[in-house]
């Protein structure tokens, strides 16, 4: 039980942290490109995409066109559109990919990372850095073996402190953007 209990404390606290670090002009940006694209598209790799499908839902409930990538039901990305690319590393091929039909098709790419210095960081139009695992850690060559063991060096296996933490992020978003568009229909009410 006392693992359990320092797991959660860790991933709260990597939570502290990540509120602590966001930066607000690019926060700004992120919410305004949200509120002013016609669609927005939501992907990310395994539980990162798990992450962008519990934002695109929350997206929709606030009556914004949202749409998760590779459903059966998602139209083609275009101009006036954004795409969302949730990955820790930033690096993960199916996300830079999209990153980069996204902007040909003269979408903006909006991604949230670990790590600044990332493909998926240079290629959005804006990007949000959320506090993950380090990744001296993560290439360790140790790393794997330690996970199969059970030995979580950070006590959070793989990428639960990104993905988490990104989920928390998003729906501090999902409140914000609820309260502009709030502001929005009252300022159309009173004119």
């Amino acid at each position: 039980m006392e693992i359990m209990k320092d797991s959660i404390e860790a991933v709260l606290k990597n939570i502290k942290n990540a509120e602590d670090s966001l930066d607000e002009e690019s926060v700004e940006m992120f919410e305004d490109i949200l509120l002013t694209s016609k669609n927005i598209f939501v992907t990310g790799a395994g539980r990162s995409g798990l992450a962008a499908k519990a934002f695109a839902m929350r997206l929709m409930h606030l009556g914004l066109s949202s749409y998760v990538v590779g459903e059966t039901i998602s139209p083609a990305i275009n101009k006036g559109d954004c795409l969302v690319i949730i990955s820790g590393s930033g690096e993960t091929n199916t996300a830079v990919s999209a990153a980069d039909i996204a902007k040909k098709r003269g979408a903006k790419v909006l991604g949230v990372t670990s790590y600044p210095e990332s493909r998926l960081a240079n290629e959005s139009d804006c990007f949000i850095y959320v506090k993950g695992r380090p990744m001296q850690e993560v290439d360790d060559e140790n790393y794997m073996k330690r996970q199969i063991h059970g030995n979580y060096t950070s006590l959070t296996p793989l990428g639960t402190a990104f993905e988490l933490t990104s989920l928390v992020f998003l729906d501090g978003i999902v409140s914000e953007l609820l309260e502009k568009i709030d502001n929005e229909n009252k300022e159309s009410e009173d004119s």
